[in-house]
C-alpha cells in the first residue's frame, strides 16, 4: 500500500502557483474581515497587534521549512506526517489532523459566507442582501468543481485571482498612505492591555492557514527546494501587507463606523477614491477571499490521502481519480460538511475553533522541531534549509512561547473550549477504531 496514494497525485504546481496559493489563503478574511472586529476589542491598536503577532508566524514557520526541505516534503500530510515521523507514533498525530480537518471546514463556511457578503457589496445593490446564502453555497460548488477538475485548474485560477487582488491593493494601499488622519488613532489602546490581548486570537486568524501550502507538497514540482523559501519570504510579504492595510483603514476612518460595515476595506477605499477605483478595491477583496476559498478546500482532503496511506483511514477517502489526480470522495465530503455548517448559522464560533485548532497544531509542530535530532537522527540528516541549529531552536522558542501564550488566553472560552473538547474526543475514538486494523508501518 505504501505511497499508492500519493503516488497518484500530480506535480502541476510551480513556483509562482505556490505563492498564489500561500498569499491567497493568507489575504482573505483575516484582513478584510476580522480587523474591524478586533478593533472593538483594543481600537487602532489593531496595527500593532499585527506587528507583534508577525515575527511569532515567522518563527512558527521555520519548522515547516525544516521538515518540508527533508523526503518528507515530497508528501501532502503537513503537520500529520511530521509528527507521526517525529514522535514515532500515531496517536498526537491523528488528533492533530482531526482538528485541523474540523478547523478547515468551519473556515471554509466563514469564508465563504464573507465572500457572500463582499460580492453583494461589488453590486451596488443589484443583488439583495437575502441572496447571501445562495451566493455562499454557489462560491462553495464552483471551487469544489475547480479542484476535481484538476490541481493545474487550481493553480491557474489562483494565479490570476492573484493578480487581480495584488493590483487592488496597490490601489488601495497607496493613495490611502495621503489620506491618513492621525486623531483616528486616538485613543491608541481602547481597553488597555486586557483588550490588547484579547485582540490577538480573534486577528490570529488573519495568519493562521499558512501551514495549507504544506498540504501542496505532493503536487509541487521540486518541492523538497521550492517550499522552505515560499514560506517564509511569502509570510513576511504577507506581513507588510497587513500592516499597511490597518494603517490605512484606521487612518482613513474611525473604527466606529468600521465595525458594522459589511465589506469594510471597501468603505474605506470609497473615502479617498473615485467611484471606479473604489469598486476596484472591492473587486480585490472579493478576488482575496475567492483565492481563500480556493485553497481551503484544498487542504482537508489531502490530509484525509496520507492518513488513508498510513491505514487510519478507509482507503475509498484517500483513493486519487486517475483522470483528474485530485481525491474527489475527499473533496466531495469537505463539500457536504461546509455546506451542512453554513447552512448551521454557528459559523463564527466555527471561526474560534478553527484559529485554537491551528495554534495547538503550530505549538506541536514546533515542539516536534526541537526533538527532531533525538528522536529521529535519520530525518534530521536529511535536512536541507540552509539554517544553523540555533536559529531553528530560536524559532522553535518563539513559536512555542507565541502559540502557548495564544492557548493560554483562547482557554477562557467555554464555548469554543467544549466543542473542542467534543471533537477532540471523537477523534481519539475514531484513532482507537483505526488502530486496530492499521498494518504495521516502518517510519523513515
Amino acid at each position: 500500500m505504501a505511497e499508492r496514494f500519493t503516488a497518484a497525485l500530480r506535480r502541476d504546481l510551480g513556483t509562482i502557483e505556490s505563492y498564489a496559493a500561500l498569499l491567497g489563503i493568507l489575504i482573505g478574511a483575516g484582513i478584510f474581515k476580522v480587523t474591524s472586529y478586533a478593533w472593538e476589542l483594543t481600537g487602532p491598536s489593531v496595527i500593532l497587534a499585527y506587528i507583534v503577532l508577525a515575527p511569532a508566524i515567522l518563527a512558527t514557520s521555520v519548522a515547516y521549512s525544516v521538515f518540508l526541505s527533508t523526503p518528507l516534503g515530497w508528501e501532502p500530510g503537513g503537520e500529520y506526517t511530521h509528527l507521526s515521523r517525529t514522535f514515532h507514533g500515531y496517536g498526537v498525530a491523528f488528533i492533530g489532523a482531526w482538528l485541523k480537518i474540523i478547523s478547515y471546514i468551519g473556515a471554509l463556511a466563514f469564508l465563504a459566507a464573507t465572500f457572500a457578503d463582499y460580492l453583494i457589496e461589488l453590486m451596488h445593490g443589484a443583488v439583495p442582501k437575502s441572496a447571501s446564502m445562495p451566493i455562499a453555497i454557489a462560491s462553495l460548488l464552483f471551487f469544489y468543481a475547480i479542484h476535481v477538475a484538476g490541481v493545474r485548474w487550481f493553480g491557474r485560477l489562483q494565479v490570476w485571482m492573484c493578480a487581480l487582488l495584488g493590483i487592488s491593493l496597490v490601489v488601495l494601499i497607496v493613495p490611502g498612505l495621503f489620506a491618513i488622519r492621525l486623531e483616528n488613532y486616538r485613543p491608541f489602546f481602547t481597553h488597555a492591555s486586557g483588550g490588547f490581548a484579547e485582540s490577538l486570537p480573534p486577528l490570529f486568524f488573519a495568519y493562521a492557514g499558512f501551514e495549507a501550502l504544506a498540504q501542496t507538497a505532493g503536487e509541487v514540482r521540486d518541492s523538497t527546494k521550492k517550499l522552505p523559501r515560499i514560506f517564509l519570504r511569502g509570510i513576511l510579504a504577507t506581513s507588510v501587507i497587513y500592516i499597511l492595510m490597518s494603517v490605512v483603514a484606521f487612518g482613513v476612518m474611525r473604527g466606529e463606523q468600521l465595525k458594522d460595515a459589511s465589506a469594510p476595506m471597501a468603505v474605506v477605499a470609497s473615502k479617498y477614491l473615485p467611484f471606479g477605483a473604489a469598486w476596484f478595491v472591492t473587486l480585490g477583496a472579493v478576488m482575496a477571499l475567492s483565492t481563500s476559498v480556493n485553497a481551503t478546500m484544498l487542504v482537508p482532503s489531502r490530509i484525509g490521502v496520507m492518513l488513508a496511506e498510513d491505514g487510519l483511514a478507509p482507503e475509498w477517502i484517500g483513493a486519487v481519480s486517475p483522470k483528474t489526480g485530485t481525491p474527489i470522495t475527499g473533496l466531495t465530503l469537505t463539500l457536504v460538511a461546509a455546506l451542512l455548517l453554513l447552512g448551521s448559522g454557528k459559523v463564527f464560533l466555527a471561526l474560534n475553533i478553527a484559529v485554537f485548532a491551528l495554534v495547538v497544531l503550530y505549538f506541536l509542530h514546533s515542539i516536534a522541531l526541537v526533538y527532531l535530532p533525538i528522536l529521529n537522527k535519520e530525518l534530521y540528516r536529511s535536512v536541507t534549509l540552509p539554517m544553523g541549529r540555533g536559529l531553528q531552536l530560536l524559532a522553535a522558542t518563539l513559536s512555542i512561547i507565541a502559540m502557548g501564550t495564544l492557548i493560554v488566553l483562547m482557554i477562557r472560552d467555554g464555548d469554543t473550549m467544549k466543542l473542542m473538547g467534543f471533537w477532540g474526543l471523537i477523534g481519539a475514538v475514531l484513532y482507537l477504531i483505526a488502530r486496530r486494523n492499521r498494518p504495521r508501518k516502518t517510519y523513515s
